[in-house]
């Protein structure tokens, strides 16, 4: 099974209440703040790894991952590739292009273009950016590819080497399990790193991975010193044919007023939400 990853390198969304507003108020900036794989996008990589691999044997792959990340070709986009590659991914992808000139409608262009390259089997995207938010380029490149779309999956499973895959998505009423066949998009969700949430027909169906809590596997030693000699691709978006057109304009960025600190104490619960209701007008 050949499975297509996008990551993103975005300011650490630990950090995000020291972005700052640009003086003319037309872009949010993030001098100063370190970068790292959007944390989406961490999960879906861990998803894919799962898919691609037998865990019951130390290291042994039985299929491609392929990492495609857009953005500058600079040190930080370069080392979220690295880091992708040393957690076990077998090549990369780095189409350069300017923050400014992307959005989600660009973005599904150029993974269009580079799925068209590399026909896998399988997308796997995390279910947005922690940047931006939107939560559409999965479903904007499904569309353009004429695949089925399957969002917020919390857990994959296949038999047939992701021929047909039984997808269980998360909804704010409860589960949906969806059968499709591939090729396909998936977007994950954070309940994808459980336990069981991968299967894949070649793993043992009783082997336990690690409870993870927040993102993927960590990188081995030795998996870091195999990524340097990882190929990464590199290509522009007139390489692939892409005119890049955003379809989103943001006008204006304010950052919130800030808090006068005062405080007001009451003695009820009728009062604090007599209060709440009729002079926050909150409820």
């Amino acid at each position: 099974m050949k499975i297509l990853v996008s990551i993103k390198r975005v300011a650490d969304p630990d950090n995000a209440s020291k972005l700052k507003v640009s003086s003319d108020g037309t872009a949010v900036t993030s001098e100063g703040l370190e970068w790292k794989m959007n944390p989406f996008d961490d999960w879906s990589l861990e998803a894919a790894l799962r898919l691609t691999e037998n865990a019951a044997e130390k290291n042994a792959r039985v299929g491609e991952v392929v990492l495609v990340s857009i953005g500058p070709n600079d040190e930080h986009t370069q080392r979220i590739i690295r880091e992708g590659l040393a957690k076990g991914a077998e090549r990369g992808i780095l189409v350069e292009a300017d923050d400014a000139n992307l959005d989600s409608n660009v973005v599904s262009q150029i993974l269009k273009a580079v799925v068209d390259k590399e026909n896998p089997d399988l997308v796997v995207m995390g279910k947005q950016a922690a940047d931006g938010d939107s939560n559409v380029a999965g479903t904007k490149l499904a569309a353009r590819l004429g695949w089925p779309i399957i969002n917020y999956a919390m857990k994959i499973s296949t038999n047939d080497d992701g021929k047909t895959l039984e997808v269980k998505r998360e909804l704010d009423t409860g589960v949906a399990t969806v059968k499709v066949t591939g090729p396909a998009v998936i977007t994950t969700s954070d309940r994808i790193l459980q336990p069981e949430s991968v299967k894949n027909g070649i793993t043992p169906a009783d082997h336990q991975y690690a409870k993870l809590e927040v993102g993927g596997r960590y990188a081995s030693l030795k998996g870091i010193m195999q990524a340097k000699k990882k190929p990464i691709d590199q290509m522009s978006l007139g390489d692939l044919g892409i005119e890049a057109k955003v379809a989103l304009k943001y006008t204006k960025f304010e950052l919130p007023p800030a808090r006068s600190g005062d405080t007001t104490f009451v003695e009820s619960v009728e009062d604090l939400v007599d209060k709440l209701h009729n002079t926050a007008k909150v409820i």
